[in-house]
């Protein structure tokens, strides 16, 4: 078994505002060019696209990175993992959360940065280049988005249903698990969003713009600045048994959570353990 290093501590407050200036700078690369023409092409048999303008935002972000903590290690979605002395301290960065959105001309895309201590998530940050929006938190410090410290409202109630947002891994495309969960969704809610950037559907959960996220699989290196974010502005991640989210991003487990208000987790709850009824066909079993 490997054993972790540590080197130095960290200041919370300083990573948080390194990987704010990041995000924020790697946004001001990605709009203006994001309007041209992109060089594209597909990095897996699933369909997902990686662009030149996610490897330009990656190499800003991994120089930011390493500028100030050379020791940390770095897990970047194109680049994998960048290794380093200190294994207590591990950088995830998503430098274009929303490439296939890109790539259709769709304005949907955020750039995004967490960072774990020893697996954990301790540091968030996302930006919205389109909407000129930064969102970051510090564990036990709470979220900050462009107006200051927020705390997320609990729900408004609906008569016609919540507004919720659902996000799959990239591997579970043909996943019967997930179809049933969609199904489940789509005729429970008022309606159910897929954004194809799940860093981008966290923010508006922390916004209050929608009432709950629902993901399936999640991907490891965008889902710990989401939840963090959320989290820290007063909401709440379980898994699918109802138990809280275990968020740390080396431990191997499907990554599959309910996210909002603590008022609206039962009925989360209640439409995920609804899904194990539903056929492939949408039929009750």
């Amino acid at each position: 078994m490997r054993t972790r290093k540590t080197l130095t501590p960290v200041d919370l407050a300083h990573a948080r505002s390194v990987a704010v200036r990041a995000v924020e700078e790697a946004g001001t690369l990605l709009h203006p060019r994001s309007r041209g023409e992109l060089v594209v092409r597909t990095k897996s048999s699933t369909g997902d696209v990686v662009t030149d303008l996610d490897l330009a935002a990656e190499e800003l972000i991994v120089e930011r990175i390493r500028e100030v903590f050379p020791e940390h290690r770095i897990i970047s979605e194109e680049a994998g993992l960048l290794d380093a002395a200190d294994e207590t301290w591990t950088w995830l960065v998503d430098p274009l959360d929303g490439t296939n959105n890109m790539a259709i001309g769709l304005s949907n895309y955020v750039v995004g940065i967490a960072l774990c201590e020893n697996g954990m998530p301790v540091v968030g940050a996302v930006h919205d280049p389109v909407r000129g929006e930064t969102w970051s938190a510090v564990r036990d410090q709470g979220t900050r988005g462009p107006g200051g410290l927020i705390v997320t409202s609990p729900p408004r109630a609906e008569p016609h249903g919540a507004v919720l947002a659902w996000s799959q891994g990239y591997a579970c495309r043909d996943d019967d698990v997930a179809r049933a969960l969609r199904v489940t969704l789509e005729s429970r809610a008022r309606r159910v969003l897929q954004l194809w950037a799940p860093l981008l559907a966290w923010v508006m959960l922390a916004r209050g713009d929608i009432d709950g996220f629902v993901g399936y699989r999640a991907e490891a290196v965008d889902l710990p600045a989401g939840s963090l974010i959320a989290r820290e502005a007063g909401l709440v991640v379980h898994d699918f048994d109802g138990f809280p989210f275990d968020d740390r991003f080396d431990r191997p487990h499907d990554r599959s959570f309910v996210a909002g208000h603590p008022r609206a987790i039962p009925e989360l709850l209640d439409m995920v353990r609804a899904a194990d009824r539903v056929t492939i066909a949408g039929l009750p079993g």
